[in-house]
């Protein structure tokens, strides 16, 4: 077996590269899609939720930026930080009544929300991986 195929080598790299890559991308639709439509509804949520509408503006950063963040792996750990948050909030926000229900083809019907915290957990923990911007000694990387 050479270097490359180790767990700290070349494989586990293009694996973390693969995660940040998939998680970045994906979370990063959702934040398209917000500025595309206005801030509208989620200051409306956030205000709902009895905090300042101002707070809403935030779901660019979870949204946006720190899907930027995880592509380029630039202080990748704090990106998946900021997107465990996000989820957080979001189920807080908008699925509360579904953390313990269903959906109609038997799966958890916040699947997609723990598969977004799950990654960004794995990603949190295991840094950006020598490819990214700042490398694997990258300053939160």
């Amino acid at each position: 077996m050479n270097r490359g195929d180790t767990a700290g080598g070349h494989t586990a790299d293009l694996g973390k590269l693969v995660l940040r890559l998939l998680l970045g991308g994906i979370i990063l639709f959702h934040g398209i899609s917000k500025v595309i439509s206005g801030p509208a509804m989620i200051t409306g949520l956030v205000a709902k939720a009895g905090l300042p509408q101002e707070f809403g503006y935030l779901v660019y950063v979870g949204e946006v930026l720190a899907p930027l963040m995880l592509i380029f792996g630039v202080w990748t750990r704090l990106a998946a930080l900021i997107i465990m948050v996000n989820m957080i909030v979001a189920v807080w926000l908008v699925h509360m009544g579904q953390i313990f229900t269903l959906n109609e083809t038997g799966g958890w019907a916040l699947e997609l929300q723990g598969m977004f915290f799950g990654t960004a957990l794995a990603i949190l923990l295991l840094g950006a991986g020598r490819y990214s911007l700042t490398g694997s000694s990258g300053r939160l990387n």
